[in-house]
């Protein structure tokens, strides 16, 4: 759909980009060193390798002939004038000072999510903060780029939980994004242990919606798990966590990296074989599975108290072992499960159809579905969680919620080691997911 046309200058070097959908120039490219540019909010862009800054204005269709498109940044004279003189780009437009911490509701690795209030607006959203210190080197840069865009990318989908807003001090990156307070399927599942098919067959669908929505925008999710499934207070399900993306994949395109959670990897993953998109539909495979028996598909006949051990022997299961489907499903249940969690992407279902999708909604387990009310939230979840107010905390694991609400100070040893530049154009806001009282 076309949303209008966009020109770019740059400071240095002056490029025209002209694209028929703006939400796609979030992938762009430098012309000049050919990496990929930072969107800077919606004022313009900034080349993460040679650091050109980018302004954005846009124009009317009617300044731009559509025989014109390329979808590409292409070199033009630049502009003769000073580079003091040109526009600076906008300050960031809301800082911590914005936000009040009400709770911690979640921790991982590398980041704490909070709950937190928009002071002005009194809107709840959740808060993940993350320390530059653990980028260690590109790699780690890329990563966090990489979580930022997909954020901004999911905004525009109803399954995924998208960004409001980002903004960054010397010492942390802040990204505020959707808060989704219904828990997510690992809780529910083990309130439930096991789903009545209908109810598997509801998210399963809702799942491979937000999938494909990836797909078609070249990223590949590789962290698909009952923990990443979130319900929102209808008991739509949002997908979340977007640090394990790939992105810029297109058909036929593979990456090579190792990644994922141990019990969802896809078999060729752990073969150290080439793979694309298929490896989410084989994740979502083991998630349905969970949801149809309560159990993993993957028995393991040895443990041991070293978990680098169990893992390894876990592996072993899911590149050799035959999946066991139980007699009690449905013959169309049981055949969607083997067809997912083929060991062979090539012959899995979601890759093997030209038109992916087209294979998995005419599959026979997925019959009843209305796709076309599904992706507009039409049809009613099978449950619905029980919430007093958008600040209710049940969903939560009082483990995190009972912590005490507070960022550790800043080690100003630490904040000096820090290459700043690395992080510029980092600071974004998202119009679509805030509402008139933000006062965008």
């Amino acid at each position: 759909m076309c949303c209008g046309f966009v020109k770019v200058e740059i400071t240095q070097v002056f490029f025209e980009y002209i694209a028929m959908d703006c939400h796609h120039v979030l992938r762009n490219f430098c012309a000049y060193c050919k990496n990929r540019v930072w969107r800077l909010g919606r004022q313009g862009f900034k080349c993460i390798q040679c650091n050109l800054l980018v302004l954005v204005r846009k124009n009317s269709r009617n300044s731009v002939n559509k025989s014109d498109v390329t979808g590409e940044l292409v070199p033009v004279e630049y502009p003769n004038k000073p580079l003091d003189e040109l526009e600076p780009v906008s300050q960031p437009q809301y800082s911590l000072d914005d936000f009040e911490l009400i709770r911690v509701i979640g921790r991982g690795t590398y980041a704490k999510v909070f709950m937190v209030e928009l002071k002005k607006a009194k809107h709840i959203y959740a808060m993940k903060v993350m320390k530059k210190s653990l980028a260690k080197d590109h790699v780690d840069i890329e990563w966090m780029q990489t979580e930022k865009h997909v954020f901004e990318t999911a905004s525009n989908h109803p399954f995924l939980v998208g960004l409001h807003s980002c903004f960054q001090t010397p010492s942390r990156l802040f990204f505020v994004i959707e808060f989704v307070q219904g828990g997510d399927l690992a809780t529910y599942m083990a309130q439930m242990r096991r789903l009545p098919e209908e109810d598997a067959r509801f998210y399963a669908a809702e799942i491979s919606l937000a999938l494909n929505f990836l797909h078609c925008k070249g990223i590949i999710y590789r962290d698909l798990k009952l923990d990443n499934v979130l319900l929102d207070h209808e008991g739509h399900i949002k997908l979340t966590d977007y640090g394990m993306c790939k992105e810029g994949i297109r058909p036929g395109d593979t990456t090579s990296t190792f990644c994922g959670t141990p019990n969802y990897i896809a078999p060729e993953i752990l073969r150290g074989e080439d793979y694309g998109f298929s490896v989410d539909w084989w994740s979502l495979g083991v998630v349905l599975y969970q949801m149809l028996t309560g159990r993993s598909p993957f028995d393991m006949d040895r443990t041991s108290e070293n978990s680098e051990l169990n893992n390894f022997y876990l592996y072993q299961v899911i590149m050799e072992k035959p999946i066991r489907i139980p007699r009690s499903l449905s013959v169309s249940a049981a055949n969607v499960l083997r067809r997912f969690l083929n060991k062979n992407p090539a012959e899995r279902l979601g890759c093997r159809n030209p038109d992916v999708f087209t294979e998995i909604i005419e599959h026979p387990f997925f019959e009843s579905i209305d796709w076309d009310m599904l992706k507009v939230k039409q049809v009613l979840p099978p449950y619905q969680p029980r919430l007093d107010s958008d600040r209710d905390l049940t969903n939560f694991p009082p483990e995190f919620t009972n912590e005490l609400v507070h960022l550790t100070p800043d080690d100003r040893r630490e904040i000096e080691w820090i290459d700043q530049s690395e992080f510029e154009g980092f600071e974004d806001i998202n119009p679509r997911l805030m509402s008139l009282e933000d006062c965008v």
